[in-house]
């Protein structure tokens, strides 16, 4: 058995912000089947706390980056846990990582500083005698910890894979941090955590982790790329023989639409005609023309312009004159936010729009729309298309990282080889977006057959753990320590 510390600063259903959480929260129960056994930190918000109700308290630490805190060993929604309990740091209502006003908040460098060294000591063994085999650290939150374990090294040093989400969020700070975050000043290096004269808790992470990995295959080779790499290609084409990309897989049993609560009607590939009732649902609650004919696009997700939904805007007006509705849940950017609103007036009957978040309408639309679009300039994974492949809604999705790797294009070769599950386009390209749009409003409204079998084609595709589960387990055996 392998015992395996998971380092996450968000797990799903605890605490959400992102597809982070989706796989801190399911991965463990894939990794069991593999001989895995996992432990997941996970700092102590409120609703976290609230979650593990009384755990038993490990370990405390007098003065933890400003305050006493308390280690937390608990059980909560299937998850065994330590949850770093200080108040000082984690007792703040919201988003995990921005105050009120949007901004991240100003100690963060503390807070995950904090919680990186909690991981460190629990890994190291210096924590009620508890000894881990391997150390997975998820994005730049997790990250300090490999740079504690490398400047303090234990007697036995469990193994350490750095797991990349977002190369985007790199966890960057001022150099004076390095004294009060316990670090020596040797770390402040060219080979140590120093980024452009200041501290890089990801890069942390990627210089001295055993194994790095991403979350998709063609992510990984994308980051070792001067257009992909966000500033470390070079550090990661260094050391490109440890990186590898492993495809994210989805929660089957919560994202199943045979068994979906939040749906108007349940369904299965063999009962395809049932998704209709989930259309009209769909199309009742964003105030939508309810025409079955209708082509209804669905999105949820970040509205921003790593997510490529600037690119939609222009285009809207046409595709709404050839017959297409939409349904968009998401937030983010102010003016991006405030131009699919002033869509959904312009349109009304054809655009709407929900700014925020809620999970069950997220189900809804993905049971619900005919096709799912990911128009993404960059996608380390994605899993909300995997969703749409599980729920038959077609993926229009940029050919980028996880992206690419899930959705088969539906081009002449692949129709004929029957194949296909969605549409693809070159990212970045309003023009190419249209094409994709247009291409499958057409087969969708004069071949009904072939849109069939997309859906099925999606609905037949493996998007569970099991294939990542074996490839991490085969990974951490390599890298425990032996004997």
């Amino acid at each position: 058995m392998i015992r395996l510390l998971s380092v996450a600063s968000e797990v799903y259903p605890l605490v959400k912000t992102g597809g982070l959480a989706d796989v801190a929260g399911a991965l463990p129960a894939a990794l069991a089947g593999e001989g895995v056994a996992t432990t997941t930190l996970i700092p102590g918000y409120p609703a976290v706390l609230d979650a593990a109700g009384d755990g038993e308290r490990l370990h405390s630490y007098v003065d933890l980056m400003g305050g006493p805190a308390t280690l937390v060993r608990a059980q909560a929604a299937g998850l065994d846990l330590f949850v770093l309990d200080a108040p000082h740091l984690f007792e703040r209502p919201g988003n995990p990582y921005l105050g009120p006003d949007g901004r991240d908040w100003e100690d963060n460098a503390l807070r995950f500083g904090a919680f990186a060294c909690a991981a460190a000591d629990l890994g190291s063994g210096r924590v009620a005698g508890l000894e881990y085999d391997v150390l997975q650290l998820h994005d730049w939150q997790a990250g300090l910890a490999a740079a504690y374990l490398h400047y303090d090294p234990p007697v036995r040093r469990p193994g350490v894979v750095a797991t990349i989400h977002n190369l985007a969020f790199q966890g960057v700070f001022p150099a004076w941090l390095l004294g009060p975050l316990g670090l020596p000043a040797e770390a402040f290096a060219l080979d140590g955590i120093e980024y452009h004269d200041q501290i890089s808790f990801l890069k942390a992470a990627l210089i001295f982790a055993d194994r790095i990995t991403t979350v998709s295959p063609t992510y990984a080779t994308e980051i070792m790329g001067e257009a992909g790499g966000m500033g470390l290609h070079g550090l990661l084409a260094g050391r490109g023989g440890v990186v590898s990309g492993i495809l994210n897989g989805i929660d089957t049993a919560v994202w199943n639409p045979a068994t979906d609560p939040a749906l108007a009607a349940r369904f299965d590939a063999s009962d395809l005609a049932a998704r209709a009732a989930n259309k009209a649902a769909l199309q009742r609650e964003f105030g939508l023309d309810g025409d079955p004919a209708a082509f209804l696009i669905g999105s949820v997700g970040r509205l921003t312009e790593q997510k490529g939904m600037d690119l939609l805007p222009p285009l809207m007006p046409d595709l709404v004159a050839r017959g297409a509705q939409f349904a968009m849940l998401g937030s983010g950017d102010a003016g991006l936010e405030a131009a699919f609103d002033a869509l959904a007036d312009a349109h009304s009957g054809a655009v709407g729009v929900r700014i925020g978040y809620d999970e069950a309408l997220a189900h809804l639309i993905e049971g619900g729309c005919d096709a799912f679009l990911m128009p993404s300039r960059f996608e380390p994974c994605g899993l909300t298309q995997m969703y749409a492949l599980r729920y038959g809604a077609v993926p229009i999705v940029a050919r980028v990282g996880g992206l690419a790797d899930t959705v088969i294009d539906a081009s002449p070769y692949a129709l004929a080889q029957c194949v296909a599950t969605g549409f693809q386009f070159a990212a970045g390209s309003a023009a190419s977006l249209h094409a994709a749009l247009t291409r499958a409003m057409a087969m969708f409204a004069n071949d009904p057959a072939a849109w069939s079998r997309l859906q099925r084609n999606g609905m037949a595709t493996d998007v569970s753990w099991g294939s990542a589960a074996r490839e991490y387990a085969a990974l951490f055996d390599v890298i425990r320590p032996k004997g």
